[in-house]
C-alpha cells in the first residue's frame, strides 16, 4: 500500500482525498499557491509545499513544480483530483517517469479518450452506440455544412478537444451554420489550442446520464451504476443524482454493459466515467442512449455513487494504484436508496451568476443531516483565481423524494455572508415541478431559470425577529407583546430601505446590525440611520459597493457638487471595471473611497445629499 501521497489539487477535492488517505494511514502532502496559503487543505495535510503565485498557470498547472514537491517530501504517489492536470497524459507519464505512482488511468487511456472525434470512433468499433453525426478530419466549412444538412437540423457543433460547454454551439438551421461554425472554431482554438470540431445530431429532449466505471491492473472492470446529471446551466452540472429517474432494470443493464465495453476498449485502470446522452422524448430506452465522452478521472459528482453503493471511490483509487485488485466484484455491487448532490457556488444568481469573492465572515453548513464536502472554512477567503465552488451538499434517502427533501433542508440550513451563494437558486430548482416529477432534461434551467435565479426576499417574520434585536426597550414603552396594534419602522436591508413591523418589548442591549438568514440566503439588516451615516439606500444618496473589489479611481471630492449620472468612482472587481454614478443632483456629503483601497460588498463608499 502507498505510504505517502501528494495531492496535486486544492479546495474541496484535496480535502476529500486527505480525509480518506488519513483513514487509510497514508501520509499526505498538500501543495498551495499564494492565494491558498491559509486554505483548508493546507491546514489538514501532514506536510505542505508552496508551488508559486496565485494564477493556476503559475502553480497548480506546472507539472514540474508538483513532481519536484513530491520528490522533496518523499511522497510515493501523486493524486491529481479533478480539473487542473487530472486528464493530462503528458503529466501522468512524467509522474511515472520520475519513479512515482500515478493515481489514475494509463496515459494511453487518457490520450485515447481526450479527443471527442477519435474517442467516438473507438467506441463505435467497440460496439458502444454513438450519437449520429460527423467526426472526420475534413474541416472545410462547405463540407461541414453539407454534413450538417445530411444529419438534419438542429445539430450541435462541438470542439473535439472541448469541455465545460466551450467550443459548443447549437444550430437550428442552415442559415445560421456558417457563423456558428466560425464562432465555435475561434473559441475552441483560444480555449484548447485546437480548432477542429465534430457535428452531431442535437437531441430535442436530452438527458445527461453517466456510468461510473472502475478498473484494476489485473484486468477487472466493473460499473457502479448510473448517475443523472441532466439539471444543467450552460452545460455545467447543477444537481446530480443516482440512480437515474425512470431507469428500468433492462435499460440499466444494457447501458452499464456498454460502459464496461467502453472502458475495456482502452484497457482502463482506476476511476472513470462514461457519459451518455439520452433522447427522453419517449422515456429512457436503450436504443435512444448514445455515448458522448469519457472522463478519465474522478468526477465532481462521485459522492452520489458512493452513497448508493457504500463504496469509497478514493480508497479504491489508492488500492488499485498500489497494485491491489478491485475490492468487490460486479455481483457484490448493489444500489441502496437514492442520493442527490448540489454544488454550492460563491456566486450571485440575481446578477447573472457573477462570482462572489471575499472573506467568509459567516460560513455555516448543516452538520446534523446529510454529507458536506468542502474546501473552505469560516474566516477563509474566496479567491477570484479559481472555480467558485465552495462546497457540495449530498443527501441520501430511502427513495428519491426522501433524498430531495433532505437536500432541500440542508440548503435551507446553510448561511454564508458576505459572500453570496446559489443556495436559494438550488432550492427553487429542487422544488420545480418537473424536477419533483423526475422529468428533467438539460434545457430546464434555460427555460425556467430566470424565476429560479431571482433575488430572494426574507419573510416578514424573519425581518421582524431580527429588527426587534435592534430596538431599545426604552423606545417600546407601553408596547405589549401580542398587542393588537402593530407598529413599523424603517430599516436598511442590504442598503435598501424596508419598513419592518415591530412588536414586543425590545431589548436592553440593542444590536447595531443583524444578519437575517432564511432559505439559504442571508441579508444584513441595520437601523435606518446609524451613527456617522454608515448606511442609506441609493434613493437617499448612499453609494454602496455592489461587490468586493478595488477602488481604482475617484473622480470627486467631499463637498463637491455633482449632477445626476456623473461618475463618482470606478471599482475593479472580477477583472472588470464598474462605474458608480450619482443618483441625483446634489453634493458629496461623505466620501469613504480611496484609490487602491480594497472594499467589501455593501460598503458605503460615498453619500450624496440632494441639492437645495
Amino acid at each position: 500500500m502507498i505510504a505517502s501521497l501528494l495531492i496535486a489539487n486544492r479546495g474541496e477535492i484535496a480535502c476529500r482525498i486527505i480525509r480518506t488517505a488519513r483513514e487509510m494511514g497514508i501520509r499526505t502532502v498538500a501543495v498551495y499557491s499564494d492565494a491558498d496559503a491559509k486554505a483548508l487543505h493546507v491546514r489538514e495535510a501532514d506536510e505542505v509545499v508552496h508551488i508559486g503565485p496565485s494564477p493556476a498557470r503559475e502553480s497548480y498547472l506546472v507539472g514540474a513544480k508538483i513532481i519536484a514537491a513530491a520528490k522533496a517530501t518523499g511522497a510515493e504517489a501523486i493524486h491529481p483530483g479533478y480539473g487542473f492536470l487530472s486528464e493530462n497524459a503528458e503529466f501522468a507519464q512524467a509522474v511515472m517517469d520520475a519513479g512515482l505512482v500515478w493515481v489514475g488511468p494509463k496515459p494511453s487511456s487518457i490520450t485515447a479518450m481526450g479527443l471527442k472525434d477519435a474517442a467516438k470512433a473507438l467506441m463505435a468499433d467497440a460496439g458502444v452506440p454513438v450519437t449520429p453525426g460527423y467526426m472526420g478530419a475534413n474541416q472545410d466549412p462547405a463540407f461541414l455544412a453539407e454534413q450538417a444538412a445530411e444529419i438534419g437540423y438542429p445539430v450541435l457543433i462541438k470542439a473535439v478537444a472541448g469541455g465545460g460547454g466551450k467550443g459548443m454551439r447549437k444550430v437550428d438551421g442552415a442559415a445560421d451554420f456558417a457563423d456558428a461554425l466560425a464562432s465555435c472554431q475561434r473559441e475552441a482554438a483560444a480555449s484548447f489550442g485546437n480548432a477542429h470540431v465534430l457535428i452531431e445530431k442535437y437531441i430535442l429532449t436530452p438527458r445527461h446520464i453517466e456510468v461510473q466505471v472502475f478498473g484494476d491492473t489485473h484486468g477487472n472492470i466493473v460499473h457502479l451504476f448510473e448517475r443523472d446529471c441532466s439539471l444543467q446551466r450552460r452545460h455545467q452540472k447543477v444537481i446530480e443524482e443516482a440512480p437515474a429517474p425512470g431507469m428500468d432494470d433492462a435499460t440499466r443493464q444494457q447501458l452499464c454493459a456498454a460502459a464496461v465495453r467502453a472502458a475495456k476498449a482502452v484497457d482502463y485502470v482506476g476511476a472513470g466515467t462514461i457519459e451518455f446522452i439520452a433522447d427522453a422524448s419517449d422515456g429512457l430506452r436503450a436504443d435512444r442512449i448514445w455515448f458522448m465522452e469519457m472522463n478519465t478521472r474522478l468526477q465532481v459528482e462521485h459522492p452520489v455513487t458512493e452513497e448508493i453503493t457504500g463504496v469509497d471511490l478514493v480508497e479504491w483509487q489508492l488500492r488499485v494504484a498500489s497494485g491491489e485488485p478491485l475490492p468487490l466484484t460486479q455481483d457484490d455491487l448493489t444500489i441502496e436508496g437514492w442520493a442527490m448532490e448540489a454544488r454550492l457556488y460563491a456566486e450571485d444568481p440575481a446578477k447573472g451568476f457573477l462570482p462572489s469573492t471575499g472573506p467568509l465572515e459567516l460560513f455555516q453548513l448543516p452538520d446534523h443531516i446529510g454529507r458536506v464536502d468542502t474546501g473552505v472554512h469560516e474566516g477563509a477567503e474566496v479567491s477570484p483565481f479559481y472555480d467558485p465552488m465552495i462546497a457540495k451538499l449530498i443527501a441520501h434517502g430511502e427513495d428519491r423524494e426522501a433524498a430531495r427533501e433532505t437536500l432541500s433542508e440542508m440548503l435551507e440550513d446553510s448561511a454564508v455572508w458576505p459572500v453570496r451563494t446559489n443556495a436559494a437558486f438550488l432550492i427553487r430548482a429542487l422544488d420545480h415541478p418537473d424536477f419533483v416529477a423526475g422529468a428533467v432534461d438539460t434545457g430546464l434551467i434555460g427555460r425556467d431559470g430566470e424565476a429560479m435565479a431571482a433575488a430572494p426576499e426574507p419573510s416578514a417574520a424573519a425581518l421582524t425577529n431580527a429588527a426587534m434585536a435592534m430596538v431599545p426597550r426604552s423606545l417600546q414603552a407601553g408596547f405589549r407583546l401580542n398587542a393588537p396594534g402593530v407598529r413599523s419602522a424603517p430599516f436598511l436591508l442590504d442598503g435598501k430601505r424596508v419598513d419592518v413591523a415591530l412588536h414586543g418589548p425590545g431589548t436592553d442591549e440593542p444590536a447595531p446590525a443583524m444578519l437575517v438568514a432564511e432559505a439559504g440566503a442571508v441579508w444584513q439588516l441595520t437601523p435606518w440611520r446609524v451613527e456617522g451615516g454608515a448606511g442609506g439606500a441609493a434613493s437617499d444618496g448612499a453609494i454602496l459597493s455592489p461587490m468586493p473589489g478595488k477602488i481604482i479611481a475617484v473622480a470627486v471630492a467631499a463637498g463637491e457638487p455633482v449632477a445626476k449620472g456623473q461618475k463618482l468612482l470606478t471599482l475593479e472587481a472580477m477583472k472588470m471595471e464598474h462605474s458608480l454614478i450619482a443618483p441625483f443632483d446634489g453634493v458629496v456629503a461623505e466620501l469613504n473611497a480611496t484609490p487602491g483601497a480594497q472594499v467589501q460588498v455593501e460598503a458605503l463608499l460615498a453619500r450624496i445629499e440632494a441639492a437645495g
